[in-house]
Parts: C-alpha cells; structure tokens; sequence
C-alpha cells in the first residue's frame, strides 16, 4: 500500500513539473512576440508567430455596439510594425499572465494596458492560442479587447 501511494505521488508530482515546464515555455514565446513588438524586431516576432495567423480585435463603437474585427494578416501587422517611426514610442504592458496547456495547444490569457508615447491609451486583454509545433509552441491566433474606460492604471 505504501509503495502506491509513493508511485501515485512520483505520478502527480511529475505532471505537475511537466505542465509547468510547458507553461513557462507558453509564457516565453508571448514574452519573445511582444520583446520584438517594443523593440520592432519583426524578425525576432517571426520566431514565435506561426505561418498563418488569426487576428482580431473586440470592442465598442461609438454607438455603444460591440464589435469583432478581422485584422488582416500577420504580414500586415509585422509591415506595420516595421514601419513605425522613432518618434512613436509603443508600450503594451502585460499585467499577468493565466496560461492553460493541453498536449500540443495552449492559451495565454493576458490582461493589458497600451500606453502609446508615455500616455495612456487604452487597456484590454490579449488571448493567444498557441501550437507546439515540432517541439516549439507558434502563435496561431490572437484576439484582444480594446477600452478606455474602467481601466485601472497607476497613471502618472
């Protein structure tokens, strides 16, 4: 009875190091993708970005009416960043991070705040959905929310 209760604990406690160990590496290709965007390292972004990727973004118009946005292709996206001039000063802020791994997709749920030249601008939350992709976890598709109201920020 012993020797499987110590089995059943090597088990439980050998997953638990597993799901963490991947958790970490979810965390860093989000890390590696927005280290890129601040820098406007699109060469570094293509790293953890996956050939096709799903962009969209969720938010109210002015009339109050929600909506989802299709937002192009990732080669968009990257041309854009690459394009940013000196003058423009991008900071997304992760607040935290709430990762969820099964097998060979994960999620990263990541609540925001994007200050745009030392400003505040808008806050949200990202949510990346991820493939482990021979052993490397790619970004597949990412969604946000964007808002200016009931934001809690640490302004200045």
């Amino acid at each position: 009875m012993t020797r499987a209760i110590l089995y059943l604990v090597l088990i439980i406690t050998s997953t638990v190091h597993c799901q963490m160990a991947e958790d970490i590496k979810v965390k860093a290709a989000v890390d590696t993708f927005f280290e890129g965007f601040h820098k406007g390292d699109t060469t570094l972004m293509r790293t953890v970005l996956a050939d096709k990727v799903v962009l969209q973004t969720i938010f109210k118009n002015k009339e109050g009416k929600a909506v989802l946005r299709n937002d192009g292709n990732v080669s968009n996206l990257l041309e854009t960043i690459a394009k940013r001039t000196e003058d423009q000063k991008w900071d997304e802020r992760l607040l935290d991070y709430s990762i969820q791994v099964d097998g060979n997709m994960a999620n990263a749920w990541t609540p925001y705040e994007f200050w745009y030249n030392d400003k505040f601008s808008h806050c949200g939350v990202n949510s990346f959905q991820l493939f482990k992709d021979d052993g490397q976890w790619k970004i597949i598709y990412l969604v946000d929310t964007r808002r200016r109201a009931g934001c809690d920020t640490n302004e200045n």
